[in-house]
């Protein structure tokens, strides 16, 4: 078999191990910030978890998938290592910036849902007193 063929199937086999292992970990650990974040919905917050998994593996399994093709052959198995080196150090910095992108729009999210719960009084008025005219 062709070394290049041996590096790809490594690569890919690697890539896919990892991306799975990466959502699943966010989809678990995540779970629990996005109930905070949605006030308590469980419902919803599975529901966008889901959806978030689901753009995460469209878009890390995609990247993995064009990122795959090398123009030089894999002369040996020194090449095989260098390759693959090189191809899941790049998997594994754009999986890590996923995350962090990830974290960072649900934290902004959470910051809002925190604003909006603080601008509401913590008892309702008990009466209303009209404006006074020339006030």
């Amino acid at each position: 078999m062709d070394r290049t063929v041996i590096a790809y199937v490594i690569y890919l086999v690697v890539s896919v191990a990892l991306t799975i292992w990466v959502a699943r970990t966010l989809s678990r650990n995540g779970r629990i910030f996005l109930s905070d974040v949605l006030r308590g919905d469980e419902r919803l917050a599975d529901a966008v978890n889901h959806l978030l998994v689901v753009g995460f593996y469209l878009v890390n399994l995609g990247f993995v998938a064009l990122y795959l093709s090398d123009d030089d052959t894999v002369q040996d198995t020194r090449g095989i290592s260098e390759a693959l080196s090189t191809k899941l150090g790049v998997v594994l910095l754009v999986l890590g910036a996923m995350h962090l992108g990830n974290v960072y729009v649900l934290n902004r999210i959470r910051r809002r849902g925190m604003l909006e719960r603080e601008q509401l009084p913590p008892v309702r008025p008990q009466e209303w007193i009209a404006p006074r005219a020339g006030a």
